[in-house]
């Protein structure tokens, strides 16, 4: 069993949910279950099965997890666009997101191979 506090991904993660709930305060009324909804719980979902995977047994099953991890990171990856793209926020503040999820998900793959490759 690890820590997932020493993760260092779980660290940028867990800085881009953060991130994430700010932003989406801005969001419209109408996307509280929606959109809002959405992007939080699948941003949120990437320091939370890292953690998940901390907690199991074997590096086989934390790997697994992190693949979980790196699905939702493709999700919010994709949801971070639709917002820029619905005018939900602004080119700085997309771009700003998109290059923190984009080190997350390298992060993650390099994590993930190293598990795979003990």
């Amino acid at each position: 069993m690890k820590n997932f506090r020493d993760l260092l991904v779980w660290e940028k993660a867990h800085r881009f949910v953060l991130g994430i709930y700010s932003m989406t305060r801005a969001f419209p009324n109408s996307e509280t279950y929606g959109l809002t909804s959405q992007l939080r719980r699948s941003a949120a979902s990437i320091p939370s099965n890292l953690a998940e995977g901390c907690g199991r047994s074997t590096e086989t099953e934390l790997a697994r997890f992190c693949d979980i991890a790196m699905g939702s990171a493709c999700e919010a990856d994709y949801q971070l666009l639709l917002a820029r793209e619905l005018n939900y926020i602004d080119e700085e503040t997309y771009e700003e997101s998109f290059q923190q999820i984009a080190e997350v998900q390298r992060m993650l793959a390099s994590f993930t191979r190293k598990l795979r490759s003990r």
